[in-house]
């Protein structure tokens, strides 16, 4: 903060001109994209069902209610097949995420200058596509069904659980490995008792936290074929059955809070 002197007192200015000049310009620009973003959002809107939207959201609103209580029997093995999808995609998933971690963390890769990029362009690949992309992708090659979703949340899984956990082994206390190699252990030794034990609760953390979040993609992949209580909300929708998608949605909604409450209690008791 440069002093500036006016009849003698030092008066202290929190920002230089030029730099104030600056953040104005920053945000002028800013408001200019914004204004640009709006425009072509607007021409590409058509608002006569933006300001019919209301109404439209009450009658469907209207046509929800009461729910079709009687349609739950029919959602049992939708569900069952949601929380298999998640469970198996994530239990895929860590399999695959498991070495690509280790290859990806620096203090664990057997070549920094190649074998790591490898890693985390897999990594990144993953993470870049959404599961729904996944699943369409899937659908097309090996068919609409069950083994779709579950390789697509395995898919998706495979980059979030590997960056967090090779995060997780590039923290880890160094000094405990210099102890156990300063025995004359293996690498695998090394691995075994030095790596591996420190990052033991991050890892069971962060899968059971996959599965959390895979609980919820799994119940919209129906939406493109790949089984689950997807398939029946799209099935509802495409009849414009409105009780039996609030009993869809419930459903969906009941489950995902169950999921919640048991990833809390399982994260809990781990760490």
């Amino acid at each position: 903060m440069p002093a500036v002197e006016r009849n003698g007192t030092k008066l202290w200015h929190r920002r230089t001109t030029g730099r104030q000049m600056a953040i104005w310009f920053g945000w002028l620009c800013g408001l200019a994209l914004f204004l640009y973003c709006w425009q072509i959002v607007s021409e590409a809107t058509t608002w006569f069902f933006v300001w019919d939207a209301p109404r439209i959201a009450g009658d469907i609103g209207s046509r929800m209610v009461p729910p079709r209580w009687s349609y739950v029997d029919k959602l049992w093995q939708p569900l069952w097949d949601t929380i298999n999808i998640a469970t198996v995609g994530t239990a895929l998933a860590i399999v695959m995420a498991v070495p690509v971690a280790f290859l990806a963390a620096r203090n664990t890769t057997p070549s920094a200058t190649f074998i790591r990029p490898i890693a985390l362009l897999i990594i990144v690949s993953s993470r870049s596509i959404n599961s729904l992309i996944w699943a369409l992708l899937l659908v097309s090659i090996i068919g609409p069904g069950v083994l779709a979703g579950t390789i697509a949340i395995g898919l998706r899984s495979i980059g979030f659980v590997a960056k967090l956990l090779y995060e997780a082994i590039e923290e880890i206390d160094h000094t405990q490995v210099e102890a156990i190699t300063a025995t004359g252990a293996r690498p695998s030794q090394v691995m075994a008792y030095a790596i591996v034990p420190q990052i033991m609760p991050a890892f069971a953390g962060i899968s059971v936290f996959r599965w959390d979040i895979n609980i919820r993609e799994s119940t919209v992949l129906g939406l493109v074929g790949a089984g689950g209580i997807g398939l029946q909300l799209q099935a509802s929708l495409n009849v414009l059955a409105w009780p039996q998608v609030t009993v869809i949605l419930i459903a969906i909604l009941m489950t995902v809070l169950v999921s919640e409450w048991v990833s809390a209690k399982v994260r809990h008791a781990i760490i």
